[in-house]
């Protein structure tokens, strides 16, 4: 009975490893024939995740307009705007279907939009802004370069 007891407790975790790997590290992903992975989402969470994006594009066209006409505080409240406070609201739902990199990504992000509203506010100089925005938009072109939105199955 012990042994039924210890055999059916180390398949069971082996189920919830398999799946706590899947679900919260592999997330829900395919990859494509460009090497991209396509994150697979229903289509009110790639609408969800999309807006996100559409508001970073609108949060960098602030800042570069603020850092441009040297004003330092209409960059910081741009990006104060797309920093972690916006991170709140993610259904949990969409969370175990996106990889670990991914959400990665998009924590570390949030928090260089932090750091630039911070220093350019502590720092009033424009050019520390700049630099900042540039290491900021490298997330932008690395998560545009490895992943694809995608509706169910892409292929």
């Amino acid at each position: 009975m012990c042994k039924f007891c210890w055999g059916s407790l180390t398949a069971l975790l082996l189920v919830a490893a398999f799946f706590g790997y899947k679900f919260v590290y592999q997330g829900d992903t395919v990859t494509m024939s460009d090497g991209r992975l396509a994150i697979q989402l229903n289509s009110s969470e790639r609408d969800l995740v999309l807006a996100e994006m559409r508001a970073f594009v609108d949060t960098l066209q602030a800042i570069t307009q603020g850092i441009a006409r040297e004003d330092l505080a209409q960059a910081a409240g741009a990006a104060r705007n797309a920093g972690m406070a916006a991170q709140s609201g993610v259904p949990v739902s969409l969370a175990g279907k996106l990889p670990m990199e991914f959400k990665k990504l998009g924590l570390d992000t949030h928090r260089k939009f932090d750091q630039l509203a911070l220093d350019a506010e502590q720092m009033e100089d424009p050019s520390h802004t700049l630099t900042q925005l540039s290491k900021l938009m490298q997330n932008c072109v690395g998560c545009h370069a490895t992943y694809r939105i995608a509706i169910g199955n892409p292929q």
